[in-house]
């Protein structure tokens, strides 16, 4: 049980690989925040995790991208638990749209939930975890190598591996690790959703498709102390996919 005691908030915990990592931290031992946009599903998610085991689950509404909504989360957490261990920035949202359709709205209610959302929670985590804590950021294969239609996503998610180094640097000496996942084709509705493999100009190869527990399975390791020594580690979780591209 590796994360007996241990306080874990995970943002976009209602479905996916957050509901994934959730039930997994949970069946491991760890109290579960569950911090999501949408609270009837953040119910039904609790309920799933403490079915696997999880001692406790507080749910959360939370936007990301209002950083009065975060504080608020971070406060309740401490409010009910009393310490936060681990972050796992989770949530995201992805815009298929060619790059000259995209208007400034779409680019900033994106980078807002992939790159700030996480910058919000890091900064909390900072200011309220002791040493010993772990944040683990959910970037994306698309940061590295991408496709067309996503250029907001890609950016955010790129620009989330650089939020990743530079806290990674600020919070060695605080005691605490922070490192990323980057995810591939992976079995959720972002997926089948892309109008991109819709259409079939992305063609996705059912061996390259992981499952949202195989890549929570890579979330509870970096935030484990089984991970002590990885610090700014950018692990891709997408079965070579990339290696492909």
């Amino acid at each position: 049980m590796r994360f007996t005691d241990k306080v874990a908030i995970i943002t976009g915990a209602a479905s996916g690989i957050g509901l994934a990592t959730a039930k997994r931290l949970g069946s491991e031992g760890a109290r579960v925040v569950i911090a999501d946009l949408d609270e009837e599903a953040a119910q039904t998610a609790a309920a799933t995790v403490r079915e696997v085991g999880a001692p406790d689950v507080l749910t959360s509404t939370c936007d990301v991208s209002k950083e009065v909504q975060v504080k608020n989360t971070v406060k309740d957490t401490l409010q009910k638990f009393g310490r936060l261990d681990i972050v796992v920035n989770n949530a995201g949202l992805m815009i298929f749209k060619p790059l000259e359709e995209h208007e400034e709205s779409d680019w900033l209610n994106v980078l807002r939930v992939d790159l700030l959302g996480a910058f919000f929670f890091t900064k909390q985590a900072f200011l309220t975890m002791k040493a010993g804590g772990a944040i683990v950021n959910v970037s994306s294969v698309h940061a590295i190598e991408t496709t067309p239609l996503v250029s907001s996503y890609a950016a955010a998610k790129a620009a989330l591996l650089s939020l990743t180094r530079s806290a990674a640097l600020e919070g060695k000496p605080k005691g605490i690790r922070v490192n990323a996942v980057l995810p591939g084709a992976i079995d959720t509705p972002m997926l089948w959703e892309n109008p991109n493999v819709k259409s079939g100009q992305e063609v996705i190869n059912p061996a390259d498709v992981g499952k949202p527990e195989q890549v929570a399975a890579t979330i509870a390791y970096l935030a484990s102390d089984d991970a002590t020594f990885v610090q700014g580690a950018m692990v891709r979780a997408d079965g070579g996919r990339l290696s492909r591209l």
